[in-house]
């Protein structure tokens, strides 16, 4: 699981490959963190790279970055999709519980003078 950065950490250097390229990288997340992005990107990067005729890295880079921009709107859209669903629901469900309070009659509650 992918954790949040900690912005009062310390920022460390990693070593890393994508596509086979070295690239070094700065970060403030954990370790494991880093190298499960790491490996996601990396694992894009080999898909993209077998899917690029010209083998150009420059262009596997770009087709790489537009699929996880892909999954990443698509997932927005969805988490947003399903927070409208629970919002109508909780808003069912609080109308029905309101509904559903005793009424006070209105002759109860006033004074007869």
């Amino acid at each position: 699981m992918i954790s949040s950065p900690n912005p009062k950490a310390e920022k460390k250097t990693y070593d890393l490959n994508f596509g086979g390229l070295p690239f070094k990288l700065r970060s403030s997340h954990d370790e494991s963190t880093v190298f499960e992005l790491a490996q996601y990107v990396d694992n894009k990067m080999h898909q993209s790279l077998s899917a690029v005729r010209s083998g150009s890295y420059q262009n596997a880079a770009v087709l790489a970055a537009l699929n996880i921009a892909e999954e990443l709107i698509l997932l927005k859209k969805t988490a947003w999709k399903e927070l409208d669903q629970l919002e109508r629901k909780l808003k069912t469900l609080s109308d029905q519980i309101e509904n559903s309070k005793p009424q006070k009659n209105k002759t109860e509650n006033s004074s007869v003078i």
